[in-house]
């Protein structure tokens, strides 16, 4: 079988289920596991290699109204895929469903186009699930979900009893601020605290700073979708342009965090278990005082952000 993976996420997936060797191109930001970046690249970004900062990436993509990638259309019919793993989610996070099927007019009718387009942690479950069908790997399938809804369940076990449970803004991105959506809000709520900004199930959306400084954070976490924690500190200095962070209690107590948003948040795919323990653990530390992946994880200092 021959697999083109056009979403991160995707591609972990089949290389969690051992399809490495069936996956015969990826997207340009397929970058995990490490060995996914010797396959032939399909995609690329008309921005993301010109522009980086918050504000910059934002209204480039607002007036391109959100088509910001393209196919390589003519390595998609010489490596002839069985199947093309893509999603209609999100068309700023990864290449469009509608942008996929155009390319993929040039293949065999035969070739299937599997979309993936989870909203919760249970679809995420049920995309592997999904995938492992798709490819005869239900068995590996069933392995890794088992493995991940044991880790989900120890979580909830125990904050399922905590009286102090902290409001939460998962801030996906910095300029113009965002509330996290889709499974965002869900893991905050199993980590054990209350996400009043983003909605469960639905897509990130836009916010005013009014409603931050209203909703008085006691923790802040800093996730802009692709980034890293080393780049959301590098970034957090465009957070001054806000006013009133002496009102936010998560700035008054210095509990704002950067986090791997590329590695453990943003993608959905086996990986987000590991971003809600590392959620549990900002949240509730005196309940989960190990930090799974102290790397993906940096308090921003007070005088990065405000005075």
């Amino acid at each position: 079988m021959r697999i083109c993976s056009l979403l991160p996420s995707a591609t972990e997936i089949a290389f969690a289920l051992g399809l490495g060797d069936q996956v015969v191109a990826v997207s340009h930001e397929c970058d995990y596991p490490p060995e996914a970046s010797n396959r032939p690249v399909l995609t690329k970004s008309a921005i993301h290699q010109r522009i980086h900062r918050s504000l910059e990436v934002d209204r480039e993509v607002e007036q391109r109204g959100g088509d910001i990638y393209e196919i390589d259309e003519k390595l998609l019919d010489k490596l002839k895929p069985d199947i093309i793993l893509t999603q209609e989610l999100c068309h700023v996070c990864a290449v469009s469903y509608t942008r996929v099927k155009e390319a993929a007019r040039v293949l065999d009718a035969d070739a299937k186009i599997v979309s993936l387009e989870p909203t919760d942690l249970e679809e995420i479950v049920d995309n592997i699930l999904l995938v492992g069908r798709m490819t005869t790997k239900l068995a590996e399938a069933e392995k890794l979900v088992a493995q991940m809804l044991r880790r989900i369940t120890r979580v909830r076990e125990k904050t399922r009893t905590v009286q102090n449970k902290p409001r939460v803004f998962f801030m996906e991105w910095l300029r113009p601020p965002w509330a996290g959506g889709h499974w965002i809000p869900q893991m905050v709520d199993y980590a054990g605290g209350v996400e009043g900004l983003g909605r469960i199930g639905k897509p990130s959306h836009r916010i005013e700073w009014d409603q931050v400084v209203e909703y008085k954070p006691d923790i802040i976490v800093l996730s802009p979708c692709g980034f890293n924690a080393d780049q959301v500190v590098e970034e957090a200095h465009v957070l001054t342009s806000y006013e009133e962070w002496d009102k936010i209690p998560a700035f008054q107590s210095s509990r704002i965090y950067a986090v791997n948003a590329s590695a453990y948040f943003s993608r959905s795919g086996p990986r987000v278990v590991d971003g809600l323990e590392i959620l549990a653990h900002i949240i509730h530390p005196e309940l989960f005082p190990e930090n799974p992946h102290p790397e993906a994880v940096k308090t921003v200092p007070k005088g990065t952000i405000g005075a």
